[in-house]
């Protein structure tokens, strides 16, 4: 290595101890980081050109600088980044899966769904950011309070199946009093398909029959969700 590389002022270890990530972080607390540093943090290290910082830099941009979008991306993209190897990437996933587990921490008491919004906001933790379909369950007790959401398939990215069986077994298990089905599309399209229909309306069925009412079927999008109830389709 040569005088002008060690002195190379990308270098994080000749930066000012307080620009340094870090450093930074004991000197000012986590907030002070920026998204870019504290991916810096994770990683460890950049390349001969690139500091950890540029490194992690680089990694947001091709983000579109938003931990949403870093979310989606997979182990391949990730690698895609100058400096970013298969050790850095599963880092990065890791520390993101973290950070939904955390928001998914089951609490003493129950959710209860009193409408649409609260169903969408108890699947967010399952479904946000996938790029695959999957078809859910939310279990419900005569109080409407949360027994346990349950996954009863995972297809591909334009649609699953799902097996009325299967998702009345788990209700009887379960000993749940209602439940509400859901499943995502990751293309974002909110309007049912005539295959959505007739499914809701099987389940729908033997739900009447086994004294298991279906209360809801959610088509759940990044940006927002279809109800059938809401929309008099049920």
């Amino acid at each position: 290595m040569s005088e002008n590389d060690y002195y190379n002022p990308r270098k994080i270890l000749t930066w000012a101890e307080e620009d340094r990530p870090r450093e930074k972080l004991l000197l000012k607390g986590k907030s002070a980081l920026s998204d870019a540093e504290l991916i810096a943090i994770l990683i460890g290290s950049g390349t001969v050109k690139l500091s950890a910082v540029d490194v992690a830099k680089g990694i947001m941009n091709g983000a579109s600088n938003n931990i949403n979008d870093l979310a989606k991306l997979s182990l391949k993209d990730l690698m895609k980044n100058k400096g970013v190897g298969e050790a850095k990437a599963i880092t990065i996933i890791a520390a993101l899966e973290l950070g939904r587990r955390r928001k998914d921490t089951i609490v003493e008491k129950r959710r209860k769904i009193m409408g649409s919004q609260d169903v969408y906001n108890e699947m967010r933790p399952h479904l946000l950011d996938l790029r695959h379909e999957e078809f859910w369950i939310i279990l419900l007790n005569r109080a409407n309070e949360v027994i346990r959401p349950f996954q009863i398939s995972i297809g591909g990215v334009t649609g699953t199946v799902a097996d009325t069986k299967m998702i009345f077994k788990m209700a009887i298990e379960n000993l749940a009093s209602s439940l509400i089905l859901v499943h995502n599309h990751p293309s974002g399209q909110l309007v049912p398909s005539k295959a959505d229909r007739d499914l809701t309306r099987n389940i729908v069925e033997a739900g009447h029959i086994l004294d298991i009412p279906v209360l809801d079927h959610m088509i759940f999008t990044d940006n927002g969700f279809y109800s059938f109830i809401d929309s008099g389709d049920m």
